[in-house]
């Protein structure tokens, strides 16, 4: 893939101008992520798999919610376009951030989906779904600048979205 190999042909130039970075790529090796926390040391970097508002959303309340019942059972349903091959790099960051394995993860392909995720939590006597749909690419876009606007208030470092979306959470919900 050629857009997971911007990030070293454009590091050094982004280290050097002290520009903030934000990555939406979902293919990144270690090598590479590795390299994307050093540019930090520079200047402010933000690497997710996905930058839509809505997912990032449900992966901080979804993190709650394990907090709250690490006893529930957690599934995680995706669904993209036909042609995507691999298990999206947003299923995996909320396998990851909710401490389940690969074997949670549902995969289905079919039409032109842009991208549908759903957590789903399995209490006894209930279930919790939080979802989240992608309709159109420019999802996308409005995440993007979402993203440089918190990072805009940030110190050099690496961050991810939905970090920068739990800080902006904490502080609106400061009791005064």
């Amino acid at each position: 893939m050629i857009f997971n190999r911007t990030l070293v042909i454009y590091g050094e130039e982004v280290r050097e101008r002290g520009i903030m970075l934000v990555s939406a790529i979902s293919a990144y090796s270690e090598h590479d992520l590795a390299y994307a926390h050093s540019l930090g040391d520079d200047t402010r970097v933000l690497c997710s798999p996905n930058i839509t508002l809505g997912i990032n959303f449900i992966i901080v309340a979804a993190n709650l919610l394990r907090k709250i019942a690490p006893f529930a059972d957690i599934e995680i349903l995706e669904q993209h376009f036909k042609d995507k091959p691999e298990v999206s790099g947003t299923a995996r960051k909320l396998a990851k951030t909710l401490e389940v394995g690969d074997e949670s993860i549902t995969s289905l392909r079919f039409g032109g989906i842009v991208g549908h995720h759903e957590v789903i939590f399995g209490f006894p006597h209930q279930t919790v779904r939080l979802t989240h749909e992608s309709i159109r690419r420019e999802a996308f876009g409005t995440g993007a600048a979402f993203a440089l606007l918190q990072l805009s208030n940030c110190s050099k470092g690496f961050y991810t979205f939905d970090s920068l979306m739990l800080k902006l959470m904490r502080s609106e919900l400061q009791i005064e």
